[in-house]
């Protein structure tokens, strides 16, 4: 009787290992392409040193800000009396007298949102007011709206700090303090007086100030 030669598939658990096919080398060294490639495990505030992360500069981010026309939310203005033209002269005596006066903060604040970047004096006041807070809770919550608000790299209203800033502050929030954010609030309070400042008493904005103040104290 003849024997009949069985030629269809082998079972996986009875395949010859002279059967099995080895992969060709071409194969072996070029992955599939669904592979997907290493990802970083850590968080972005964790692996500041990643280049990908790149600190913008002022003027790009003005620019990218006005070209999506970025609305930020209404920010009340701090109550204060109507400025004297003697106060009006005495902010283009230096910048620290201008961040001094209230009346003179809102008004450098109606020049930024002109310019895009009223996030900058926003920060700068939302500092001010985590520095005079002494109940711990508070802190936390002002701490973490202040971060997600101005430090994220998701918020669109995020300022320009450098790397080593963001590390300082970073470190800092386990155990937040009134002055977590002290080295940045220092850092934008000189980006302002230096880039932003000297626009600002070129203005109209400031220009209208003089003249208005100068007209008010001849007719009185």
């Amino acid at each position: 009787m003849m024997d009949i030669l069985y030629t269809g598939p082998v079972p996986a658990d009875r395949e010859s290992p002279m059967t099995r096919s080895e992969p060709s080398p071409s194969r072996a060294q070029h992955p599939s392409s669904t592979q997907k490639p290493n990802t970083c495990c850590f968080c972005w505030c964790c692996c500041c040193s990643c280049s990908c992360l790149t600190v913008r500069s002022e003027d790009d981010k003005r620019e990218r800000r006005k070209a999506q026309e970025t609305r930020l939310e209404p920010f009340p203005c701090e109550p204060c009396p109507k400025p004297t033209i003697e106060d009006i002269k005495q902010w283009a005596q230096s910048f620290d007298k201008l961040m001094k006066n209230p009346a003179g903060r809102n008004k450098f604040r109606e020049f930024l949102r002109t310019e895009y970047s009223e996030e900058n004096m926003l920060f700068w006041l939302a500092c001010e007011d985590l520095r005079n807070e002494i109940n711990k809770s508070a802190i936390e919550e002002k701490t973490r709206l202040i971060y997600e608000d101005y430090i994220s790299i998701l918020s669109p209203k995020e300022v320009s700090l450098d790397s080593r800033v963001r590390e300082v502050i970073n470190r800092r929030l386990q155990d937040p303090t009134p002055h977590i954010f002290e080295d940045a609030q220092l850092q934008i309070y000189t980006l302002m007086h230096r880039d932003s400042y000297p626009r600002f008493l070129n203005s109209s904005v400031y220009r209208s100030l003089v003249q208005g103040g100068s007209r008010s104290s001849s007719e009185s």
